[in-house]
């Protein structure tokens, strides 16, 4: 019997390094498959239908939506971003593990519509390395990076809501951390109900053949 894969909803603060951490899982292990997200933006150069995103019209992403299709969506910009629950079901039920990467009310929208989603949150070993990495990018200015970590403050608060965090110190250190959580999680008695009620069936047919 085939095990079905598990969705794995992961957030972190901004500088957490969740998107290294993610691809690095990918490249590692063979198991696992990006969530695609469908928008009604139009694509930048360089970008393809079904790699970055699915990019679809207004019209067929809010028809989608009077049809359930999605297991989270948001509108930012003017534009509709969310998580298609066909391609995430495909992907679970072929075995893959579903790595989702998504903020903070996004997961907590996603563990309402799908209980048994293993919500995942990736922190730095500190606040002050937070900021170095996000200084040491060089990309954003100090104003910036004030904002990140002030988000960062209010994003510490919802953390309980989660299963796990994982301690983004070491790239592979983490990596292995993060694999071997997902890896843990199949084995819960949750996940393998039909396992074990096959066995109590299994057991009561030996020893009903013993008398």
């Amino acid at each position: 019997m085939r095990r079905r894969g598990i969705l794995a909803v992961v957030s972190g603060f901004s500088g957490a390094g969740k998107g290294t951490l993610m691809k690095n899982l990918l490249k590692q292990y063979g198991n696992y498959a990006l969530s695609i997200s469908m928008t009604t933006r139009l694509p930048r150069e360089g970008e393809e239908d079904g790699r970055e995103y699915f990019f679809v019209s207004k019209e067929i992403f809010e028809e989608k939506v009077e049809r359930n299709g999605f297991i989270e969506y948001a509108c930012y910009c003017d534009n509709y971003y969310g998580t298609p629950r066909e391609y995430v079901e495909y992907q679970l039920d072929m075995g893959k593990d579903v790595l989702l990467e998504i903020e903070i009310q996004g997961a907590l929208k996603v563990k309402e519509k799908f209980p048994e989603a293993l919500l995942l949150f990736v922190m730095p070993p500190s606040a002050k390395e937070l900021k170095n990495r996000l200084t040491g990018r060089g990309t954003e200015t100090p104003d910036v990076v004030s904002k990140r970590l002030n988000r960062a403050i209010l994003e510490a608060q919802g953390i309980e809501n989660y299963d796990y965090i994982v301690i983004n110190d070491d790239l592979e250190i983490c990596t292995q951390e993060l694999h071997s959580i997902i890896n843990t999680a199949h084995k819960s008695v949750r996940r393998n109900e039909e396992f074990i009620e096959n066995m109590r069936q299994e057991l009561n047919v030996l020893v009903k053949g013993e008398k």
